[in-house]
C-alpha cells in the first residue's frame, strides 16, 4: 500500500460496496403495518415467544461530550505503545466494526481490513470481534474473561487492580487492548515506548502511562473537563474515564437494532420474505438453533465447544503452546477446554469470517458447521482462508478438540439444501440498515495529530 491516501479511499470504497450488498435496503425506519397474519406468521410468532426474542430499545447516551471524547480516543493511535495502531484499526466501521480477516494483525502491521499486512507484527490468536450492540452484553470476549454480574460487580483479568469508576462491562473491555503487547502495547525495548517497558502484570502502571499521554494533549484535557465538569483537577482523571468514554461512543455509534427482523418483531409482517420466514421457523424450531441463540441478541452467552478448527499461534496452552483452551483458560477445568461464548447473531451476515478464530469464511459454510460440526471439522479445508492464514491451521489439534465436544453439539441436524438456504436467508434479515453509515464516525483528525488512516 504505497499510496496511503489512495489506499484508504480504496478501502472505503470496497467496504461500502460489500456492506451495501450485505445490507438489505428495505428502509431504515421502524414502522408497524397492520395486516392479516399468514399461517407462517402464526407459527413464527409462537416460536419467537418461546425463545424470548424481542427487539431491544435503541440506547440514548445523554452525555454528548463523553461520546465525542470516546470517538476521538477510539481512532487515536496515541493509545498504542508505538503510536501506530488504534482501536479503529481492528474494529473499523468500514468492515462492520471488525477487520474482515480471520486473525487480527496487531502491533507493526500496516494497512486496513483484508489489505492489512503483518510485516514483523504478531498475529493475534483470535478474530477481532465485532462491537455493535455490545453495551447490551454482560459476558464479554470469546472466553468470558470480562463479566458484569447481577449485583453490578465486574469480573476482569485485573482482579482487584481494576481502576475504580469503570462503568460497565463494555467499559471494562476497553481497559485491556492497550495492555496487550501484541494488540497495542508493543515489545519491550521499542524506542520511545514507555508502555512496553512495564511488566506485563503492572496494569495500573500501564493505565497511568496512558492517561498521562492523554492529559498531555490540551484538547483532551478540555474534552475530559467538558465530559466531567465535576472533576476538580486534571489529576482526578484516570484511564477509567477514557474507557467509559470509549464505551459511550461505541454504545451511541454502533447500536444496530433496526434490521428488517426488528421491523417484523415490531409488527410489520411484510418486513420478511416468505423464504426468510421459513428460515426463521427452522431456526427457532426444527433446526434447534434457538437452544443457544435465543433472547433479544440471539445468544445464550454461555460457553460451548463447537469443534471450531484451530488457527494461529494459540494462546500458549497445551503442547508447544499452540492451543487455545478458550473458556478453559479462565476456569482451569479440562472439561471447559475449547469452549467459547455463543456469538450474538444480529448482523451476523456482515460479521465474517466467523467463530473465535475466523476459521470459516462463508456464512453458509458456518451454518452447515453448526448443523453438523463434527463432520464439518473433520472435513475442514484451510484453502478457504486468505493467503498467509492457511499455514496457521493446526490440523493435529482436531481430535483433542472433538474429545471434549458438547454432547448436544455432536448431534447432527439433517436439513435439505433448500432448508439450509432458507436459514441463510433468515440470517441476512438480521442486518441493520445502519451498518452502511458507520463509516461516517471516522474523524478527519484526532487531538494527538497522529494520522487517522491505517
Amino acid at each position: 500500500m504505497r499510496d496511503r491516501e489512495g489506499s484508504i479511499v480504496t478501502a472505503r470504497r470496497i467496504a461500502a460496496v460489500s456492506l451495501a450488498v450485505a445490507v438489505t435496503l428495505a428502509g431504515c425506519e421502524r414502522s408497524v403495518v397492520s395486516i392479516e397474519e399468514t399461517p407462517l406468521d402464526d407459527r413464527l410468532s409462537a416460536l419467537l415467544a418461546d425463545a424470548n426474542v424481542f427487539s431491544p430499545a435503541a440506547p440514548i447516551v445523554a452525555n454528548r461530550a463523553q461520546v465525542e471524547l470516546g470517538r476521538l480516543l477510539f481512532f487515536d493511535k496515541e493509545l498504542s505503545g508505538n503510536r501506530n495502531i488504534s482501536c479503529g484499526t481492528c474494529h473499523t466501521p468500514l468492515f462492520a466494526t471488525g477487520d474482515g480477516i480471520s486473525l487480527s494483525i496487531g502491533q507493526g502491521g500496516t494497512g486496513l481490513g483484508p489489505a492489512r499486512q503483518p510485516n514483523d507484527a504478531d498475529i493475534i490468536a483470535r478474530n477481532a470481534p465485532v462491537i455493535f450492540n455490545r453495551n447490551l452484553v454482560d459476558v464479554q470476549f470469546f472466553d468470558g474473561r470480562v463479566q458484569r454480574h447481577a449485583d453490578g460487580s465486574l469480573t476482569t483479568p485485573a482482579g482487584q487492580d481494576l481502576l475504580p469508576g469503570v462503568s460497565d462491562a463494555l467499559a471494562a473491555v476497553n481497559m485491556f487492548p492497550a495492555t496487550d503487547r501484541s494488540e497495542m502495547r508493543g515489545r519491550r525495548g521499542d524506542a520511545g515506548n514507555e508502555l512496553a517497558q512495564r511488566a506485563d502484570d503492572d496494569l495500573r502502571g500501564i493505565w497511568s502511562d496512558l492517561i498521562a499521554r492523554i492529559v498531555a494533549i490540551p484538547e483532551y484535557v478540555d474534552r475530559l473537563r467538558a465530559a466531567h465538569p465535576e472533576a476538580e483537577s486534571v489529576g482526578d482523571f484516570t484511564f477509567a474515564h477514557a474507557a467509559n468514554a470509549l464505551a459511550a461512543f461505541q454504545t451511541d455509534a454502533f447500536s444496530a437494532l433496526d434490521s428488517r427482523f426488528d421491523r417484523y418483531l415490531d409488527g410489520d409482517r411484510l418486513a420478511l420474505s416468505e423464504q426468510e420466514k421459513r428460515g426463521a421457523i427452522l431456526f427457532f424450531g426444527e433446526a434447534g438453533c434457538a437452544g443457544c441463540h435465543g433472547g433479544p441478541l440471539l445468544s445464550d452467552f454461555e460457553f460451548h465447544n463447537r469443534a471450531i478448527p484451530q488457527l494461529g499461534p494459540g494462546k500458549g496452552d497445551g503442547s508447544g503452546g499452540l492451543f487455545d483452551f478458550g473458556r478453559g483458560r479462565e476456569t482451569g477445568r479440562p472439561a471447559d477446554r475449547f469452549q467459547f461464548r455463543t456469538p450474538p447473531l444480529r448482523n451476523v451476515a456482515v460479521s465474517g469470517p466467523w467463530f473465535h478464530d475466523g476459521a470459516i469464511t462463508d456464512l453458509e459454510a458456518a451454518v452447515r458447521h453448526e448443523l453438523d460440526c463434527v463432520s464439518s471439522a473433520r472435513a475442514y479445508d484451510p484453502g478457504q482462508l486468505a493467503p498467509g492464514f492457511a499455514a496457521l491451521y493446526q490440523a493435529d489439534q482436531m481430535e483433542e478438540i472433538l474429545a471434549v465436544i458438547d454432547p448436544l453439539e455432536a448431534e447432527p441436524v439433517s436439513l435439505r439444501d433448500d432448508q439450509t438456504a432458507d436459514l441463510v436467508a433468515f440470517l441476512g434479515s438480521l442486518t441493520s440498515a445502519r451498518i452502511v453509515e458507520f463509516g461516517s464516525e471516522i474523524p478527519d483528525r484526532v487531538p494527538s495529530g497522529l494520522p487517522v488512516p491505517d
